[in-house]
């Protein structure tokens, strides 16, 4: 049996090879962990291509049709609608990383530590430490879960409700799905943070009673150090919790992301 390779080298496939590179690219751009830490974009590139190279054959065999655009704008056109959707994909699981930074940063202003920050790698700005921890809490979560074999299949799937080809449009369902998940990110944030914050609050609170009965004493200069060990040892008892209730979220979330795009 003989097999006609020269399918492969025809412009159709090689404009729908672009596009899936297109595609994946636009994911790898802002899904979590690979634009979260900082990665060489040489290697992000070449990620793309050889994923790509992995899945193009599926979508050339999946659209038979497809008509290779005649001019540069048609084809411009395509490329930013492919990357489009790569980057939704990302984007709409990047924000529950997103939540829990801010999370973690309502926490330092609480706990005191809002002054010691860090260099985050991918803003190139100065966040919070404790956002950084639960940031790096929610990647091991991310990564036990398997969560960038979701986003791979999720791509994958989005060719069947958005396929290569000019004649598409993005569903009302997609935007108000992505709209909701923007709508969790203070919900999600104030969710992981709620038990230490509460009992911070509390503790400020008597800081001030205390401070209002005896005003001879210094209170805050005094407890002050306190509140931070506090919130330190507090993350460290919760952390199992907080481990599970990530968990809890991003199975969801996943799962929900892949039912938007199939």
């Amino acid at each position: 049996m003989t097999h006609d390779f020269s399918i492969f080298f025809s412009t159709e496939s090689i404009i729908i090879f672009i596009l899936v590179f297109s595609r994946l690219t636009g994911m790898l751009t802002t899904a979590p962990l690979i634009s979260t830490f900082s990665m060489p974009m040489q290697l992000k590139v070449g990620l793309g291509a050889l994923c790509a190279f992995i899945l193009y054959p599926f979508v050339l065999q999946a659209t038979p049709n497809f008509v290779a655009p005649k001019d540069l704008i048609s084809l411009s056109i395509l490329l930013c609608k492919e990357t489009a959707v790569g980057v939704l994909i990302g984007f709409s699981m990047s924000l529950i990383f997103t939540a829990v930074e801010i999370g973690g940063q309502i926490l330092s202003i609480q706990m005191g530590l809002a002054i010691a920050n860090a260099l985050d790698p991918v803003t190139k700005q100065h966040t919070p430490i404790v956002g950084q921890f639960y940031l790096f809490i929610a990647s091991i979560v991310f990564l036990s879960l398997n969560g960038p074999h979701w986003l791979f299949t999720t791509v994958c799937d989005s060719y069947n409700s958005i396929p290569v080809g000019i004649d598409f449009s993005f569903s009302g369902h997609i935007t108000e799905q992505l709209l909701y998940f923007a709508g969790q990110l203070f919900l999600i944030a104030f969710s992981i943070i709620i038990p230490i914050f509460s009992v911070l609050f509390i503790k400020t609170m008597l800081m001030g009673i205390i401070a209002k009965i005896m005003p001879q004493m210094n209170v805050f200069m005094v407890l002050m150090p306190a509140q931070i060990y506090v919130g330190l040892v507090l993350m460290l008892l919760l952390m199992p919790s907080t481990a599970i209730y990530l968990s809890k979220l991003f199975n969801e979330l996943l799962i929900n992301i892949n039912g938007i795009f199939v």
